[in-house]
């Protein structure tokens, strides 16, 4: 049902999905040395009643950030979440304590006003965006390519909210297998809860009023987007299984082997494999490498992938479909005296020299 609420987000452009700020200080945390005298830009967000504009105005000075910068996009009618009247869309501007108390008081905090709407794909926006050098917002999820194409335009460090199944898209997935994008480390199952605005349905399990009088909804498949590196992308995932090619049956149309989970990934094992997309949670880029599934079809009748995934009815096992996989393949070889006895020579690491 939280999932439901996620397509219904898209479909209706109900995107005003507010973060917890227990959810941002949990991956912040991550990337303390990353910004230091940096500018900030939070650019989908209402600075009136954003988490994200709270958690880098209350640590201006522990995290040394050099500017912070937010924006609102303008709504025609009155924000009844926020309790605002938000007909003129406004940016904040923030140079960090100056009285010495170490909260970001209103006479410290610039108030500005747009010509236009505030959205982050406008000439205004995006002259602010030049500004910044990282950008860390929760954006529109119907809006999720555009911003990311946005970000990558204009060669921007940032650190987003999005939903797993992002990483499907033609226009996402070439970069996580460029390592030009990658996950965050905090955020690896279950469901997140989200405030809401108070004209958002709450007709799903999972949905409620907190004890602020605020709607939330939870969400499942939530992940944070970055190209921050953190050490949590660079520590080898350890396997234990060994391979055994009744346990893991080759594609219909592709030259591969599947694994049905993460934890399962043969040990011994150097060939190509499809894992789930919530591989990307473990994946150590010394470790792996990602490849394109058209370069692995048995024949060119198989279609070709824009997005390079192992997707739809051609992922298949004696015909039967599978979900969405990801190609891998092993960096760190298998010396050959450890690989399975019935694994092919042709899919083994050459013995390492004496």
């Amino acid at each position: 049902m939280a999932n439901k609420n996620l397509n219904q987000a898209k479909n209706a452009k109900k995107d005003e999905f507010y973060t917890q700020l227990v959810d941002i200080e949990n991956e912040l945390k991550h990337y303390k040395a990353h910004f230091k005298g940096k500018t900030v830009l939070c650019n989908c967000d209402d600075p009136r009643v954003s988490n994200f504009f709270h958690y880098f105005s209350y640590n201006f000075e522990q995290l040394g950030l050099k500017k912070l910068i937010t924006t609102c996009y303008k709504n025609q009618n009155r924000d009844l979440f926020s309790q605002n009247d938000s007909e003129r869309a406004i940016w904040l501007e923030y140079f960090g304590d100056r009285n010495g108390n170490r909260v970001p008081d209103p006479e410290e905090i610039g108030i500005h006003y747009f010509k236009g709407d505030g959205d982050f794909r406008s000439a205004e926006c995006i002259e602010l965006l030049k500004e910044a050098d990282i950008v860390v917002t929760n954006p529109p999820f119907s809006l999720f390519r555009e911003y990311v194409a946005q970000l990558m335009k204009y060669e921007k460090k940032f650190l987003i909210i999005g939903n797993v199944n992002a990483i499907t898209y033609k226009e996402i997935f070439p970069l996580i297998k460029n390592n030009s994008l990658w996950f965050g480390p905090s955020i690896t199952s279950g469901d997140r809860k989200f405030n809401v605005p108070d004209y958002y349905p709450l007709n799903a399990a999972g949905c409620g009023i907190d004890s602020d009088g605020r709607r939330f909804i939870r969400v499942k498949g939530v992940r944070w987007f970055t190209n921050l590196d953190h050490s949590k992308r660079h520590e080898d995932l350890i396997l234990y299984k060994s391979y055994m090619p009744e346990e893991y049956p080759v594609y219909d149309n592709y030259k591969a082997i599947n694994v049905d989970k993460t934890s399962e990934i043969p040990m011994d094992y150097d060939g190509v494999m499809g894992v789930p997309i919530t591989f990307l949670d473990k994946y150590n880029p010394e470790q792996f490498e990602l490849l394109n599934c058209n370069d692995y079809r048995k024949t060119d009748m198989v279609p070709y992938k824009e997005h390079g995934l192992i997707k739809d009815k051609e992922a298949a096992i004696n015909g039967k479909p599978t979900y969405v996989r990801i190609l891998i393949r092993r960096k760190q070889q298998t010396p050959v005296e450890y690989l399975h006895p019935e694994m092919p020579v042709t899919m083994a690491a050459e013995a390492p020299a004496p």
